[in-house]
């Protein structure tokens, strides 16, 4: 399959990265020392069009597509990890489930608001104990006879605690198993919710991560998305749409390394030449330049299976894995190149570094992925 990007595609790319270096760059190193998000930047992002790819115009979207969308948050992560995530909480999460399970009603209501950032978004699913394990979580929504009642935790929530609205995943019947997991969008400002920030974390300080305790919320019925139990179905088919958007930002990622250790290979003069000279130089560079490609491609392929309305989660989980691990191997080859400048904050490397090990965790780790794609392979349910 041909992956050459159409003019579109193409233009969308370009506006990313003009995005990138012009709006955040200039700031970056201060906002990462500050660990300070700014929300005018998530709306000049949404004035430009950024989280309106997967949407119909009657939402107020632009209908791109998921690989338009991709390589822009790849532009974009390859500048900052942190300012690559709205796509995700914006657009893959939230709109993606809308738009596959929920009303007509729910669409109209919060499409709009996200496209448009007059509402920042987050999805909640991991708990204190229950990370990988999704049907092992302990929140709950007892249905009343004005709606549902919701009780629970939430943990390592991207998004909190700025989110206004979120798509929540809890038991309405625990002894059905992952049968009973049901969806809500919540109102992230409703009575008994609480949201916390964590701040003691290794990297993407620009990208708010925190707790969510629900102490008897009360949501109405309008809020559940598609019927009681559908829950694990539509948590599964979203880390479908999330999970290639990490891998985006992996790709971002390894090519940032990628770049800047090519500069600074022909610009650091060691023996009285260019370390771009040395062959084991060339050699991690040789690696970096493959895998970033190999990554890319994986990344491209799922997105546009994606758009053609295939599900793509073998492909998706491909891309995932391998993306996260060419962007973890990328930013440790990128540190050794700088040396002890790669030690140092005076270089960008080393936020890479810590920024490239998230990719190995969120939306599945890497040894989900692994199980995914190997339980494919053997023909296994």
């Amino acid at each position: 399959m041909d992956f050459k990007l159409n003019e579109e595609q193409e233009a969308m790319r370009e506006m990313a990265k003009n995005f990138a270096e012009k709006k955040i760059a200039p700031t970056m190193e201060e906002d990462e020392k500050e660990h300070r998000f700014r929300r005018e930047i998530i709306k000049e992002m949404a004035r430009l069009g950024f989280f309106g790819c997967i949407a119909p115009e009657k939402y107020g979207g632009n209908e791109s597509g998921y690989l338009a969308a991709s390589v822009m948050t790849e532009e974009i992560a390859r500048i900052s990890p942190s300012w690559g995530l709205p796509f995700n909480l914006q657009m893959n999460s939230i709109q993606s489930v809308l738009l596959n399970f929920g009303t007509e009603e729910q669409r109209e209501r919060w499409i709009p608001k996200l496209i448009n950032a007059d509402l920042l978004g987050c999805f909640a699913i991991t708990e204190p104990n229950t990370g990988s394990d999704v049907a092992s979580m302990k929140s709950t929504a007892v249905e009343t006879e004005g709606g549902f009642v919701l009780n629970g935790t939430k943990m390592w929530i991207s998004g909190v605690p700025v989110a206004d609205i979120g798509i929540v995943y809890v038991y309405t019947d625990k002894a059905a198993k992952h049968r009973g997991m049901s969806a809500f969008i919540v109102d992230m400002h409703a009575p008994g919710v609480t949201q916390k920030s964590i701040d003691s974390k290794l990297g993407l300080f620009c990208a708010p991560t925190g707790e969510i305790v629900f102490e008897d919320v009360k949501v109405p019925k309008d809020c559940l998305v598609g019927q009681k139990g559908d829950g694990f179905k539509i948590c599964m088919a979203m880390l479908d749409n999330t999970r290639l958007s990490s891998a985006s930002r992996a790709v971002g990622v390894a090519r940032a390394c990628l770049e800047h250790s090519v500069r600074y290979a022909n610009e650091r003069e060691q023996f009285g030449q260019p370390i771009a000279n040395f062959q084991m130089v060339q050699e991690q560079i040789a690696e970096m330049y493959v895998e970033e490609q190999a990554a890319r491609l994986l990344v491209y392929r799922a997105a546009c299976n994606r758009d053609l309305g295939q599900r793509n989660t073998i492909e998706v989980s491909c891309a995932k894995y391998y993306a996260a691990e060419v962007a973890v191997k990328a930013a440790n080859q990128a540190v050794k190149i700088f040396g002890s400048y790669g030690f140092s904050t005076e270089y960008p490397v080393e936020r890479f570094y810590r920024d490239a090990k998230s990719y190995q965790i969120v939306e599945g780790t890497s040894n989900i992925q692994k199980m995914i794609i190997a339980r494919n392979a053997l023909g296994l349910k």
